[in-house]
């Protein structure tokens, strides 16, 4: 086989582990320089591509590609940037063709969730078309865990752990001070259209801890008077409670109530400020003493309270890619499969990115509860594996010793190219 370069690029919002798939694709085609000569990293995602502003990581010593596994967010940028089809602009695919041909570039692993698992397959597509040696492999990573196909996404299990820790500290906050203070405490939680996030904080509660929560699910309409009902009862009955709500939660109109008029690049609603929202209704509807929070970028950059299983599972996709490049696959996603949950045990496959591109996996209804304001214990099963084991990083004079990389330029070799 004859040696050719690298890509990897980062997609999308970033997650406390995806440095630790970059890792996992950076030290495996270390240990394969016959087959892998050097791996280029997109300076800002994708768009780095189409820009030829490419990353030699060969430039960083092995002793900073590991500490990349206890760093988190992008080490080499990402962004919102999506290409829109072959068809309707094919100067894009071009683009990245002409950059992969300068470069020698014959392997893409492109680190995201299903936007990018998208442009991943419409690469593959193009290259097969134009017979351009390109084999492109998609690493998951999304912390709204909607992939399908896959167990669960890397991302996702470092944000359950720091909402279900996070809902557990500020409740007995709440607590101990319900009798003359707060009653209500909302925290808003990040999720589109799946509540996997938000089921999370309903891990908080516990035999050993048990706490009046009321979660609020983008797959359950929200109900005024249920909820102040619901929320009223629990006030009465234990003199507080928490109320975790997702982003996407809508109304019975359809509408997001945290929706603010705004498109990302991708074309999604631009969600954020339901908490406020949702307080309001509680002091309108009850005139309970509230406070809010937004978990927001909190959530997915706290790399200090990460799931060990999360890293291992972050580190073992990026791993698998190259090993699936290396045995000549294309157009996959190497997936978790779960084997066990108790004891929990999984194992890596692959899937077709056919199978994932734009498609989203939402909470299955049997793991909210009947109320349709909490988790079942089918849902505690599958949830609880996914934030066990901690993996702290190193600390200096007090704080996460994280790296930043130097993230030296490649030459370039084309004309420039506006987006």
């Amino acid at each position: 086989m004859a040696t050719k370069n690298a890509f990897y690029a980062q997609s999308g919002g970033v997650s406390a582990v995806i440095n630790a798939s970059a890792c996992g694709v950076i030290e495996t085609a270390r240990k394969h320089p016959d087959s892998i000569g050097k791996v280029f990293a997109g300076r800002n995602g994708i768009i780095g591509a189409l820009t030829e502003d490419l990353i030699d990581t060969g430039k960083e010593p092995d002793a900073a590609i590991a500490a990349l596994r206890h760093t988190p967010s992008g080490a080499f940028g990402s962004c919102r940037y999506k290409l829109k089809s072959l068809d309707d602009n094919p100067r894009e695919y071009e683009r990245l063709m002409e950059v992969f041909k300068a470069h020698d570039i014959g392997y893409f692993f492109y680190n995201g969730g299903g936007d990018s698992a998208d442009t991943c397959l419409k690469v593959s597509q193009l290259a097969e078309s134009v017979g351009a040696p390109v084999q492109a492999i998609h690493v998951p990573k999304t912390v709204d865990n909607d992939l399908p196909v896959t167990d669960n996404c890397p991302g996702f299990g470092s944000v359950a752990k720091y909402i279900a820790v996070s809902t557990r500290e500020a409740s007995f906050d709440v607590r101990s001070m319900a009798k003359t203070s707060t009653k209500v405490f909302v925290l808003e939680v990040m999720g589109r259209h799946a509540g996997w996030i938000a089921a999370a904080g309903g891990l908080a509660s516990d035999a050993k801890a048990e706490i009046p929560i009321v979660i609020l699910f983008p797959e359950i309409t929200f109900d005024k008077e249920r909820f102040l009902a619901r929320v009223d009862s629990l006030v009465k009955e234990r003199g507080y409670c928490t109320v975790v709500v997702s982003e996407g939660v809508k109304s019975p109109d359809g509408k997001f109530l945290a929706d603010q008029g705004l498109k990302d690049a991708f074309g999604h609603a631009q969600l954020g400020g339901v908490a406020p929202v949702v307080a309001d209704i509680v002091r309108a509807g009850l005139g309970l003493k509230y406070h809010w929070a937004v978990a927001d970028y909190l959530q997915r950059s706290a790399r200090h309270i990460a799931s060990k299983t999360d890293v291992d599972q972050a580190y073992a996709m990026g791993k698998a890619a190259v090993e699936l490049a290396l045995a000549g696959k294309n157009s996959l996603m190497p997936t978790i499969v779960r084997k066990s949950s108790s004891p929990y045990a999984w194992e890596v496959g692959s899937v077709a990115l056919s199978e994932v591109a734009n498609v989203e996996k939402m909470m299955p209804r049997e793991y909210i509860s009947d109320d349709g304001f909490g988790i079942t214990e089918a849902c505690r099963e599958y949830l609880t594996p996914l934030i066990q084991g901690e993996d702290y990083p190193p600390y200096s004079n007090g704080l996460p010793d994280y790296v930043t990389l130097r993230n030296e330029a490649v030459e370039k070799k084309l004309p420039k190219f506006a987006l």
